[in-house]
């Protein structure tokens, strides 16, 4: 098996999965990034100064996540349920338009085991991190950063 370091998270700094992730590059000492919406935007206000997102030309979601998924080598879309909704399969769709990698894992997979190989198998350096907002799934944020230090993608092995 190959190494296993990516060298860069990316999200788009959403509340739930997005943050999550990088909260869990700042902590572990990885760089993070990605694009957000003009003026910052998230559900719960302005996203703050800590994560290095650099703004979208439009307060829109879409060109956010699309350009997340076009600057990564891979995507990560994370969810409590099985079944993708809204944002998240609008994810899924422009990684598949734009030929990118693309993971769904959720609990109810062999997460943490599936997320390692995915890295491996695709190469992926920069690792764009989706998924869903805190307030439509609690706990996705607690799961996030779960399944990323158990994957141990940070780190040679």
């Amino acid at each position: 098996m190959g190494s296993v370091a990516i060298v860069k998270i990316v999200s788009g700094g959403q509340t739930g999965a997005d943050r999550a992730a990088l909260d869990w590059a700042i902590e572990s000492n990885i760089p993070h990034g990605g694009w957000c919406p003009a003026g910052r935007r998230a559900e719960d206000g302005v996203i703050g100064s800590r994560y290095h997102l650099k703004e979208t030309p439009s307060r829109s979601f879409t060109q956010r996540t699309h350009w997340n998924v076009r600057d990564s080598d891979g995507t990560l879309i994370v969810s409590l349920d099985p079944v993708l909704t809204t944002g998240s399969k609008q994810t899924r769709e422009f990684a598949r338009k734009l030929g990118r990698p693309c993971l769904h894992l959720h609990p109810q997979t062999h997460s943490a085991h599936r997320l390692r190989d995915f890295v491996v198998e695709h190469l992926i350096g920069i690792l764009n991190v989706a998924g869903s907002r805190e307030s439509k799934e609690p706990g996705i944020s607690r799961y996030v950063r779960e399944l990323l230090s158990e994957a141990n993608i940070g780190t040679e092995p």
